[in-house]
């Protein structure tokens, strides 16, 4: 059986580490532990399950343990955001999910504190300071339920009229482990299938897709139950088990307690680290003023 995971890491845990075509190395920076795996060609997309191209995974202390506006973590990963982004030009900002539901509410939470500035030009700019700003758009796009269109398609329209060079994409993401729940952030220049770590299956939004480069960045907020209690108990999982992790035929998630606390703090961290990465023309504390 499938263990779920949105997780490059834990795919490579999967798959084992001598899979062909993987790159990968780790490191460490300002007490963040950090890793950069490489999904080179098909062998590899094929053995581990994830498209071609960069996952960067930062460990995290848990984040119910708070962190200052000013933290220097939050400059790491700024930078390890800013390695996946175009140099210049405008950035559209999109938070992906559901706002009622708090496991999946990281996207437009996230959003919700991204700095807008496509609309600051011109003499506006300059009388405040500001004109050193890149263009940067946001949007929440809620969820196919509520809206009644696809998350990718109401992406593509906005992409096609206001043309960015890059989409940013943030979402919740399904681990296979508990202990990663709220302590990692991972980024990726491959794009996002909305809702896959549930197994909710959405059209894929990704450069093939929209036509710009998509970074995705997500930290992860549920663990599916069968595939936690095959990671528990090391693959020995009954037909009659997954039977009852599955009641009448309802697919189940385990979600941490002070879920409110971790995607409140998830997100405040995600749109420090990127608001930095976007507008690495001001200090940290500049940008936190004007947020």
């Amino acid at each position: 059986m499938e263990l779920r995971t949105d997780l490059a890491v834990e795919a490579r845990e999967i798959a084992g580490e001598h899979v062909g075509g993987v790159e990968y190395r780790s490191y460490h920076e300002n007490g963040l532990e950090i890793s950069r795996l490489t999904v080179k060609n098909q062998k590899a997309k094929q053995a581990l399950g994830k498209e071609i191209g960069t996952y960067i995974t930062i460990e995290l202390p848990s984040l119910t343990d708070n962190f200052t506006e000013t933290d220097q973590r939050l400059v790491t990963i700024g930078k390890e955001i800013r390695r996946l982004l175009p140099v210049h030009g405008l950035v559209l900002v999109v938070g992906l999910g559901n706002l009622e539901i708090t496991p999946d509410s990281l996207g437009p939470k996230t959003s919700s504190r991204v700095l807008a500035t496509r609309h600051i030009t011109g003499e506006i700019a300059k009388a405040t300071g500001l004109d050193k700003l890149r263009p940067v758009a946001v949007m929440q796009t809620g969820v196919t339920g509520q809206t009644g269109i696809e998350t990718g398609e109401y992406i593509l329209s906005v992409v096609k009229r206001i043309r960015p060079n890059a989409v940013v994409a943030i979402d919740a993401l399904a681990s296979r482990k508990l202990e990663r729940l709220g302590c990692t952030l991972q980024i990726s220049d491959t794009g996002i299938s909305p809702g896959a770590g549930v197994g909710n299956h959405r059209t894929k939004i990704t450069k093939e897709t929209i036509g710009v480069p998509v970074i995705a960045i997500g930290v992860p907020t549920v663990v599916d139950a069968q595939t936690l209690a095959i990671d528990l108990l090391k693959g020995d999982c009954s037909a009659k088990t997954r039977k009852l992790l599955s009641p009448q035929g309802r697919q189940m998630v385990v979600i941490p307690r002070e879920i409110d606390l971790l995607t409140e703090r998830a997100s405040r961290l995600i749109a420090f680290a990127l608001n930095g990465a976007l507008q690495n023309e001001f200090d940290l504390p500049d940008l936190v003023s004007l947020m």
